[in-house]
């Protein structure tokens, strides 16, 4: 096996890879697995950047697409957590005062 042979394979591996890692980070519903799906889909990228010989969209992809991103989504999903958890105390504490 070649060279040239053995960079297609690993190009069609890693295509393989996104396709998946993308499709699994689409069909999840819970928000914090799309976010770690995220992170998954964006290292397959990453890989694939390299494998295409574009180091410099590779390291943004890692920075962005792996690191950023989701860690952005973790931190609105729990801040919209505790925001909803707080709501829920006060209006508990509201209704059990009237009562």
């Amino acid at each position: 096996m070649n060279t040239a042979t053995a960079q297609e394979y690993l190009i069609a591996v890693a295509l393989v890879l996104v396709a998946a890692s993308a499709t699994a980070a689409a069909l999840a519903r819970d928000p914090v697995r799309q976010a770690v799906l995220l992170a998954v889909l964006g290292l397959c990228l990453t890989v694939l950047f390299t494998l295409l010989q574009a180091p410099d969209v590779a390291l943004s992809q890692l920075a962005v697409g792996t690191a950023v991103t989701p860690l952005l989504i973790l931190l609105t999903v729990r801040k919209v957590r505790r925001s909803t958890a707080a709501r829920r105390d006060r209006d508990g504490r509201e209704g059990s005062d009237e009562s």
